[in-house]
């Protein structure tokens, strides 16, 4: 097995050459050893305000830059002092090329991206077509490096790139999420010195990138310059040994210097807790260039999500003349991560994953994201109860970990491994030259890849699990990469999905991880006597418009203790921001560039979209990810502290009473401590009259926050729980008046006090509702079968398997209608069939009152041998100008039969734009269960209420037709906005979300069309 001290292969003198692009063992040329991503300060004042090192020089910004498409066609020497690069183009570092105007990003899932154009095999890459970066940069050396070691830090490079300074080569380097750093010492100059950076898209590497994610190239994370002290602590392992009570702990410092220590220096470290207080010291004197200090910590206060306490270790180290030369700020978490009895366990206490895969992704800069990026999506899973973060499928900058460890998130940390096309093909397994596998040739640069993560990130208390990469197959090298993260770091487990594949290989994970398991197949596994605790490392597919059924996976946590929580796959849509031919943006996905081969929209996966808007998927992700349940009756909550650590004192109970949507009551203010994993009560305090009208009672609940914290300001909810129940049923008031009916030659009108409400024969059905001379119907209410397609409908072939009802919906035939009148009403049916079988018949059945409000009630007769029904629904148009909605029914965001959990009964309001969500491709969306009713009008307040009857309903209105929604690949090929369409449903399914390539919705929120079924509801002026 390699070791760290190996990595450094090559001596200066190597000569570069691009043979090494392809030969597996060449990947880090003069590369310094990866180490620990600690700073370093020469005050202990500028190490207690963490302020920017001067001991590094940013070279971020404008680079020179040539792009070649491929490596015969590039600048060969442009490295070279005397060759001219001014006129050259100019580049952003950190950025990708792709997206700066040279080349084009591509985006596939498993293959390879060379799939179709190159019959090759690894280590082989493509010689027509791997663009190259050729960047140039320009820069002094700083006046406080001069005269002192110089080195260069490239945080992020895709994926191979060779270094020259001043036309002498440096190193060479791949991995493209690790650091790679190299000393410029030797070769730096007075004035102007001249970098030269060649960067390779193809390489070795890139048969171990194939990540499910745009491929691009180019330098895309920080490059800056350093320098250290005349003693310099390059790497450090901090150790947090807590004893079998957790009550004390034994904090080690491993450190390793630079070499040349002098004698007579001395190493001083003292341990502070987060009020700067000083809460052990001890110290040693420097003999060797490695060595360790040790401290014992009485009663510390241990890290957790849900406590993320952070002591700060000042590492303090003096020259042989007493004088301090360094000091290093070192934030540290006391925790212990564990398996005990078959149950991971954190300090002690059986944790449950509450999960996202995440991608660093911006629409704008791909994966080159800023630090205000990561801040909004840190501060966005702490107030969505995400407790846990899967590196997804590669080491993210450090600044993430940092963030994890300040605001409180579990890490899987994954290395940068993934060889899916080397061995699935077209979803099956066939590993016949799967990489890394058995091949020991492969040993060693896949073993970098994991030293590179491990040296880096392994003082990060939120990192509790090593990740050996994703979708590799498994084997040999894969399972040595195993034995290193425990012989160099016990502390941690690790984690590998892979061997479910080959249980040859089983020791590789210390759990058992699947994906896209179904429900029933992980309880299968829970209940045979499992050897290992079991996590969904990816489940519940978020591909546009889904997460239906996530309810199934979250109650097994309650269920099985071996159970422990999953990663949603994922946390950001990846899709990028391009302009149309009229010049607007839009956000594309693979294909949209002429890229090929590509997955299209498959890389839309996200809980947020890609500009980091919340998707309605957020919901319920909040909702069932709470530690906190409020389970909430007529008298009181019952509160059920799921927490493993801390009592609910940093909440306040607030609770509000409705009745019929309005407000009655409202308690805030309220403590209630319940310790963790306990339960406890309050009961209301409301006056006893206000139960005494006769109505429907909803009663929410939240825990909200007392004070303000670093993710949240005051008063924000974290949890919730309501209660619905209906007090003396009211009895609804029959309008009473006159109606006069005028037949026609094909057309029937119903006239009362300021309103006609029009029938047509030919057309079969209403068409018109006129109140006050305002004219509410555009196009005609009928039946409607089909929704637009969402994308977990694509991967189960709705269009396929359900196509006709698609055709039932454009293709009816009216056979009959009736006119009844009554002394207070009118009555009139119309009857349709269907092609796609005889036996279907609807019958719509619209009674007209006095007041101009109007009882519609439709009625399915079924028949046997009819595939699954998207939706039983009536469709209708109003004018645009109609576009204001006041909704009493589940909210406030979309929801459908298996996705409404998290939504509660209120009074919401929207627009019918707003209503259509952000779904990258046009899909079915904005659906409100429960709907009691809503009101949509103009901006002047006039319009329709719709209200359901004897039972709530299903409801959408949208600027576009499930039709034009269904033919549309892009939001810019919807047609003008011309109407609002009006879509009211007995039942619609479900949107599933097990996965989106063939998982069906789950049996309970389908449709049976075999069945007879029907709904109501009014249809009234404003």
């Amino acid at each position: 097995m390699m070791s760290n001290t190996q990595i450094q292969e090559t001596k200066r003198d190597q000569t570069p050459s691009i043979d090494w692009l392809t030969d597996v063992n060449v990947f880090a040329v003069n590369r310094i050893p990866a180490h620990s991503d600690h700073t370093y300060y020469e005050t202990l004042e500028e190490a207690k305000e963490a302020s920017a090192m001067n001991m590094r020089y940013d070279l971020n910004g404008n680079w020179k830059f040539h792009y070649s498409i491929n490596p015969d066609s590039r600048p060969e020497r442009f490295y070279e002092t005397d060759f001219e690069c001014s006129a050259w183009e100019n580049i952003i570092v950190p950025g990708h090329i792709q997206l700066q105007g040279f080349g084009t990003p591509q985006y596939v899932n498993t293959i390879y991206p060379w799939d179709g154009h190159q019959d090759i095999r690894p280590p082989a890459i493509p010689t027509d077509f791997n663009p190259v970066g050729s960047y140039v940069k320009d820069f002094k050396v700083p006046e406080n490096m001069e005269n002192k070691p110089v080195y260069i830090s490239f945080q992020g490079v895709e994926s191979a790139f060779y270094v020259w300074l001043n036309g002498e080569f440096v190193g060479y380097s791949e991995d493209s999420f690790t650091p790679a750093e190299f000393e410029l010492t030797p070769f730096i100059k007075e004035g102007e010195n001249k970098l030269a950076v060649e960067v390779f898209q193809r390489s070795t590497g890139s048969w171990l990138e194939d990540q499910d994610f745009w491929r691009f190239s180019g330098i895309f994370r920080d490059v800056y310059l350093y320098t250290v002290p005349e003693i310099h602590a390059q790497d450090i392992h901090i150790h947090t040994e807590l004893n079998s009570s957790f009550k004390k702990a034994e904090l080690k410092v491993d450190f390793k210097l630079l070499p040349n220590v002098p004698v007579g220096s001395q190493i001083i470290v003292e341990l502070c807790d987060k009020e700067g207080n000083r809460v052990a010291k001890t110290s040693r004197a420097l003999t060797a260039v490695k060595g360790s200090v040790s401290m014992e910590v009485e009663a510390p206060t241990l890290w957790s999500a849900e406590n993320p306490y952070l002591y700060k270790l000042f590492i303090q180290i003096y020259n042989a003349s007493g004088e301090l030369v360094e000091v290093i700020p070192q934030k540290v978490g006391f925790r212990k991560f564990e398996i005990v009895d078959k149950i991971m366990r954190l300090n002690g206490e059986r944790i449950v994953f509450k999960g996202v895969n995440r991608h660093e992704f911006n629409h704008r800069s791909g994966r080159a994201i800023t630090k205000e990026d990561m801040l909004w999506d840190i501060k966005t899973m702490k107030q969505h109860n995400i407790n846990a973060v899967r590196t997804a499928h590669y080491p993210n900058q450090s600044y993430w970990y940092e963030l994890c460890d300040e605001y409180g998130i579990y890490v899987i940390d994954e290395m940068n491994l993934e060889t899916h096309g080397s061995w699935q093909k077209m979803g099956q397994v066939e590993p016949s030259w799967n990489i890394p596998g058995n091949k020991p040739e492969w040993n060693d640069i896949v073993l970098d890849r994991a030293v590179s993560m491990l040296e880096r990130d392994k003082n990060h208390p939120s990192v509790l699990i090593w990740s050996c990469g994703n979708e590799s197959y498994a084997g040999e090298v894969i399972l040595n990469v195993t034995h290193y993260f425990k012989s160099v770091d016990p502390s941690r487990l690790v984690h590998y999905e892979g061997v479910f594949h080959n249980r040859d290989y089983n020791d590789t994970s210390d759990m058992e991880s699947r994906m896209y398991a179904k429900p029933a197949d992980i309880e299968e596994y829970l209940t045979d006597n499992p050897e290992k605790p079991y996590i969904s490392c990816e489940y519940i597919h978020a591909m546009g418009n889904s997460l239906g059924g996530m309810h199934k996976y979250t109650a097994l946590e309650n269920k099985y203790e071996m159970y422990q929580g999953g990663f949603i796959w994922d946390y950001i849509d990846q899709s990028l921001v391009k302009k149309d031919r009229y010049g607007q943006e839009f956000l594309a996905t693979g294909g949209d560039f002429g890229d090929r081969p590509t997955d299209y929209g498959f890389c839309t996966n996200g809980i947020v979209y890609a500009n980091r808007e919340l998707s309605p998927k957020m919901q319920e992700v909040k909702y069932l990810y709470q530690n906190i349940k409020l389970t909430v009756d007529k008298t009181g909550v019952t509160i059920k502290n799921e927490n493993l650590f801390e009592d609910t004192s940093n909440y306040e109970l607030e609770y509000v009473l409705f009745l019929d949507g309005k407000e009655l009551y409202r308690n805030q203010d309220q403590t209630v401590v319940i310790p963790a994993q306990s339960e406890g009560r309050a009961e209301y305090n409301w006056p006893t009259d206000l139960l005494d009208e006769a109505g429907e009672y909803v009663i929410h609940a939240s825990f909200k926050l007392k004070e303000e914290e670093n993710w949240a300001d005051p008063g924000y909810e974290i949890a919730f729980g309501q209660y619905v129940f209906e007090e003396k049923k009211r009895i609804a008031q029959v309008p009473s008046g006159n109606l006069r009916v005028a037949y026609g030659t094909q057309n029937v009108g119903i006239h009362g006090t300021d309103f006609t409400i029009m029938f047509c024969r030919k057309a079969g059905s209403l068409i018109s509702m006129k109140y006050g001379g305002r004219e509410m119907i555009e196009a005609p209410l009928l039946p409607l079968f089909w929704r637009a397609t969402t994308d977990n409908d694509r991967g189960f072939a709705q269009g396929f398997e359900s196509g006709c009802w698609y055709a039932a919906s454009l293709a009816r035939k009216s056979i009959g209608w009736d006119v009844e009148e009554k002394e207070d009403r009118v009555e009139v049916t119309f009857a349709y069939k269907f092609s796609i079988h005889s036996e279907i018949e609807v019958k719509n059945t619209f009674t007209v009152f006095a007041d101009g409000s109007v009882r519609v009630k439709s009625n399915y007769h079924g028949a046997d041998n009819l595939p699954q029904m998207p939706i039983f629904a009536l469709s209708f148009k109003v004018s645009a100008d109609y576009d204001q909605l006041e909704w009493y029914a589940m909210g406030p965001e979309e929801n459908y039969s298996d996705r409404a959990a998290g939504a509660r009964l209120g009074v919401f309001k929207n627009t019918v734009a707003d209503n259509l969500s952000g779904y990258v491709k046009p899909q079915e969306s904005g659906n409100r269960t429960g709907v009691r009713w809503v009101n949509l009008t103009n901006r002047d307040g006039q319009g329709i209420k719709i209200a359901s009857t004897s039972r709530p309903v299903e409801c959408n209105f949208s600027p576009y037709t499930a039709f034009e929604l269904e033919n549309a690949a892009h939001h810019y090929e919807l047609p003008n906005v011309h109407y609002t369409v009006v879509t009211v449903a007995g039942k619609q399914m479900g949107v599933g979300g097990d996965d989106s390539w063939g998982a069906p919705v789950h049996p309970e929120y389908l449709i049976n069309p075999n069945e007879d079924m029907e709904f109501e509801f009014t249809i009234s002026p404003i």
